[in-house]
Parts: C-alpha cells; structure tokens; sequence
C-alpha cells in the first residue's frame, strides 16, 4: 500500500491525527519546562551573586584596619575591583534589589560587557557564555565601594542533545504507539468492508463476527442483519418464481394444444413461436434469478477438463470451436455455476460469430480463461449495458438467436459467485473477447478425489 493510499484510509487519518497532536503537545510541554528551568536557573544565578556579594561586604564590615584594605584590593572569589574598563550597558534592578534587601542599604548594579570586565583577549569564546556586573555598595564608613563580579549565563542551558535524543524517543514511541491504535479502530472497519464486497458474489458466506469498539460491533451487526434479509429475500423471490413458473406450465401446455388445432398453419406456427419464446423468457428469468442465490460449495477442480467438456458438449452444431491454451492447473470453484458461466459464454460466441477460440493460462495465483470470438463484436459505448439483465443489444426479438438477453448477466452473476471477474472487449482485429479471472488451488494431481468431483457434476450437467 502506498504512503498516499494508507493516509486516505481512516486509520491513516487517526495515525496522523494522533501523532501530530501528541508531537505538538509534547513538544509544548517540553518548551514549558525548558522556558521554566530557565527561569530557576536564572533566579539560583542571581541568588548566588547576592550570597557571595553578602557574604564579601559583611565580611569587609567585620574586619578591621589595615586588613580591610588588603582585603579590598585583594578582591574575594568571583569578586575583584573594577579594572576601570568595563562598559556598562544598564542596569540590572532585580540583582541590585537582592542585594539590597539581603544588606539593608540601598545597592546599584549594572551591566557590564564581559570581554571589558576579564583580562584575557577578547577572541575567547567564553565571553559569549559570562555575564558580568559593576556593583556600588555603600560601607558603614560612609564610602562606596565598587565590586566587579561574574557569573556563567543562564541562556548556555537551551535544548541540548539529551532533550533531542529524549523527544527523538518520543517521536518513535508515539509513532508506534498511535499506529497500532489506527490498526485496532480500522481492522474491524477492514474487514467490513471485505465482507460486504463477498456479499456482492454470495450472499450465503459466514456472517461477520463483532469485534473492536462497541460502535464497530453494532455496525457490524446491523451489516450481518443485512445480510440474512436479503439471503431471505433473495430466497422467497426465487420461491415465489418457482412457483409462478410451475403454476404457468399447465396453461401454457394447454395453449399448446389448443393451437395445434388451429387452421392457418401460417397463424397456428406463430403463435406457437410467440409460445415458445414465452416458455424460454420464463425458463431464463427464473435460473437468472435463482443463479443470485447459490449455495454451492467450492472445491478445487481441474479447469482444462471443465472447458474441454464444455465445448463438447457444443460441437453438436459443426461451428469451429478450439482449447487453443491450456492452464495446467486447479482453481478454487463452484463446479455448477462456473460449467454454467463457460456455457453461456461459448454458446453465445457460437450463436453470435460462428465460431469460439478458448485459452486458459496461468499467472501467479490466478488463472485467466480468455473466450475470443470473430464476429461483429459489442460497440464500445455498450460493453457495461451488455451485461446488464434482459439487454438485447441489436434489437432483435427473443427468438431470434434463442435468447432474451441474459446470456451475459448469467455468465457475470455465475463468475462473481466463483470470487472471479468477467471482463468484455473488443478485439482491434475485429471480434469480441470474454476474459474470466479466477483463483489457482493447489497443483493438479490426475489422482485427485476433486477430479471425480468434476467428473460427477460435469456428468450431471
């Protein structure tokens, strides 16, 4: 299944809904707790300033002279006299109030460039990550006194490769995780759908059994509900046919006899046409409809066998008929309603054309039986219409070749119950050509209890 595909089923929705919502609000909620980290790190950066700032000024105002000065110009860690080139940019009112409410006076602070503030060449790249304050703090002796200090800045601690790995692992996690989820809403919705596409070709398959969320579990059983209505109307329509056409046998013999003792034999012959093709519209009708409702079981038959007896059984008329290819192989099959769908098939290009040419090949786990005929063929614009029930595309009356126009939709209706497809087109050297796809079974044996099987049915027929 292509990308393109899968993202256009529900299940590829729900992954790509998922996933993009669980992304986003994970990556919000990591930027939320970076942007806070920030912030402490910031206010534990500062607090370490004050404490050290504290620390140096109650230390200078509890020692005495000459030691004060030494201890002055000495400086304290971090904590140095101004060099007189530092250059300051503003001021940094939250340090100064730290200071000031820790000491009890009244502090500046501002903000120095660090390049001016450190003695060592301005290319290392260290300055980029310090930050650098001139604090004036006045002494109980009523002096100033300036202090240079530093410290690492806060903004170095951004989104490094532990968080990128950790979001990395998410992503892949979440990715998984979300797919699965798709999978569990979407495979009973799947499957659904393959049933509902069997029911088209055979309305007796097992109904669907209830799984996934309750909402799934009740469309798949209001599916199965469908399902058994229509197998039962299908069956009482196909009942009520029945009896309908047995009812109109007795009349219609007794019309039958009626008309023999007619005069005009002119008059007495169509009128028994007119009969006979109202025997055949019925007769048809009836196995049209009953072919909608076929409980068949598949087994596994020889198909070059099938085709062979088919034909056969239409070499009567003399007309050219030919097994140019042969398959070799068996297919999975309803023996009656596919011998049936074959028939109709090769009795029609006997009918319309004079003539069938029949090939049977295999390719990988289908086999394509393919009914070419020399005839006049089926106007492109009504390929779909002749396959439609009761079509007769040239017009002519019900007797004219022995049909009323079901030939056809048999033959579709016969396939689709064997889970094959019947396709028609025309040929560009003139003729119509039927393809029929069908599923391979196992390879065939000359031993095997399913060639009895065919042998019965083909003998039946």
């Amino acid at each position: 299944m292509s990308p393109l595909h899968y993202f256009s089923t529900i299940g590829g929705r729900i992954f790509l809904v998922l996933l993009a919502g669980v992304i986003a609000s994970a990556s919000i909620a990591l930027s939320l707790a970076n942007l806070q980290r920030q912030s402490d790190l910031e206010r534990i950066s500062l607090e370490r300033v004050t404490d050290r700032v504290v620390d140096y000024i109650t230390l200078i105002e509890h020692t005495p002279e000459p030691l004060r000065s030494e201890l002055i110009s000495v400086g304290y860690p971090n904590l140095h006299p101004p060099r007189g080139f530092e250059v300051t940019s503003g001021m940094d009112n939250e340090l100064a109030a730290n200071i000031s409410r820790a000491l009890g006076v009244h502090v500046e602070a501002t903000i120095a460039n660090a390049a001016s503030c450190l003695p060592y060449p301005p290319s290392r790249s260290f300055y980029a990550e310090i930050r650098c304050w001139v604090i004036y703090v006045p002494l109980k002796n009523k002096s100033t006194l300036r202090l240079m200090t530093f410290s690492p800045k806060t903004d170095a601690f951004v989104l490094a490769l532990p968080d990128a790995l950790f979001l990395s692992i998410l992503i892949i996690g979440v990715a998984v995780l979300t797919f699965i989820v798709s999978r569990m809403v979407s495979s009973p919705l799947r499957y659904l759908t393959v049933a509902a596409t069997s029911i088209a070709g055979d309305l007796d398959c097992d109904p669907l059994p209830a799984a996934g969320p309750r909402e799934v579990r009740q469309a798949i059983g209001a599916f199965n509900s469908m399902q058994e209505q229509l197998r039962n109307h299908v069956a009482e329509r196909s009942q009520i046919l029945a009896s309908i056409t047995h009812d109109l046998q007795t009349p219609i013999t007794r019309l039958r006899l009626r008309l023999e003792k007619v005069d005009d034999s002119a008059l007495r012959s169509r009128l028994i046409d007119d009969l006979a093709a109202m025997q055949t519209m019925i007769r048809q009708g009836l196995q049209y409809y009953r072919g909608n409702a076929i409980d068949e079981p598949f087994v596994a038959l020889y198909l070059d066998s099938l085709l062979e007896s088919v034909l056969e059984d239409n070499s009567d008329g003399g007309m050219p008929q030919q097994l140019l290819e042969r398959s070799d192989c068996d297919i999975h099959a309803r023996p009656s309603a596919l011998r049936r769908c074959f028939a109709n098939l090769i009795e029609n290009a006997l009918k319309y054309a004079g003539g069938v040419e029949v090939r049977a090949k295999r390719q990988g786990t289908q086999v394509i039986v393919e009914i070419r005929d020399h005839g006049p063929g089926i106007p492109n614009d009504q390929i779909d219409r002749a396959l439609k029930p009761f079509v007769r595309l040239q017009g002519s009356a019900p007797d004219a070749h022995g049909g009323v126009g079901l030939g056809l939709a048999i033959a579709q209706n016969m396939a689709s119950a064997n889970h094959g497809r019947l396709k028609l087109e025309n040929c560009l050297d003139g003729g119509l050509k039927v393809t029929v796809t069908l599923n391979v079974a196992e390879p065939f044996s000359p031993t095997a209890p399913m060639d009895k099987a065919w042998q019965m049915e083909s003998g039946a027929a």
